[in-house]
């Protein structure tokens, strides 16, 4: 990374450049009193145009590791784990959407990095979106985001997604197990993929293990699927917006895709039709296609 930031605990693994610690830069007020740097723990990966990875509730960086690769072979690559998931301590707020979107803000203009490209996902993709709303980034890839639940989708998304969280904290001793068994990988990611006993096990075995052991999990379920929708539209400094959609996403409802665009009307849709909720694990190689050609 360049000098916008302060360097820590930096070491290189499989050539990636793990960086964690605080950011340097702007003290922010948010309405809970002013908030010194922001601590995010991220990797960085490969040269070029740099490119912002935004993983959805219960993530991390990780949670990009089908794609990390290609990408980073045509773009810098900078991973982070939200606060309150992975290796990032929450704050305050962490709780919240609300409170997210403000962190990855602050992370942003910290790091001199206002108008970078965005990938988001699931939640993440809402994140991203709302950044496009407030002008903070570039280009923006959106992947199956939440946000636009109305009526009984929202109580489906709470008690679908909630009732996964508590079986995986129940079971997570046995994650990595039951992750290698074709059978149980498939029951247990049959809401999130469309292909799940294909998908690599030690890959499933991280996600769901992270999932289980984010502290903020249930308050944000609680807070997305009580808040009010997603809107729009993008400001006029955003770039270019491909919103995505998963044909078999049973979290976020291929319907949702009409208020998306509806909210956000100067984007183009894509379709990814053997997709669930994740493009990147079902489809990587045309998720890898659809980000580098948004972002060129």
């Amino acid at each position: 990374m360049d000098g916008a930031r302060s360097r820590c605990c930096e070491r290189t693994t499989g050539g990636l450049e793990l960086v964690a610690g605080p950011a340097t830069g702007s003290r922010w007020f948010n309405g809970l009193g002013y908030r010194g740097p922001l601590e995010v723990h991220q990797i960085t990966r490969g040269k070029g145009r740099k490119l912002l990875l935004v993983h959805g509730l219960g993530g991390s960086w990780q949670s990009w590791s089908t794609i990390l690769d290609p990408l980073s072979t045509s773009r810098t690559v900078i991973a982070i784990d939200l606060p309150g998931h992975g290796a990032t301590p929450a704050e305050r707020d962490s709780g919240t959407f609300d409170g997210l979107v403000g962190s990855v803000e602050r992370y942003i203009a910290d790091n001199g990095l206002t108008g970078i490209d965005v990938v988001g996902s699931s939640m993440g993709a809402r994140i991203v979106l709302e950044l496009a709303r407030r002008g903070s980034v570039g280009n923006v890839v959106a992947l199956d985001p939440g946000g636009f639940w109305r009526g009984w989708e929202r109580t489906f998304f709470k008690i679908t997604i909630g009732l996964s969280g508590r079986l995986l904290r129940a079971i997570r001793p046995a994650l990595p197990t039951l992750s290698r068994n074709v059978a149980s990988r498939t029951a247990l990611l049959a809401q999130l993929s469309a292909r799940p006993w294909a998908l690599d096990p030690q890959t499933i075995a991280t996600e769901l293990t992270g999932l289980s052991t984010t502290p903020t999990f249930d308050a944000l379920v609680a807070d997305l699927a009580a808040g009010p929708e997603q809107s729009g539209p993008a400001a006029a400094s955003t770039g270019r917006i491909v919103i995505g959609w998963g044909r078999h996403d049973h979290l976020c409802l291929p319907r949702q895709a009409t208020r998306a665009m509806a909210a956000f009307s100067s984007a183009d849709l894509h379709w990814f039709k053997s997709s669930g909720h994740f493009p990147a694990w079902d489809m990587p190689d045309e998720t890898v296609a659809v980000i580098l050609a948004a972002t060129s």
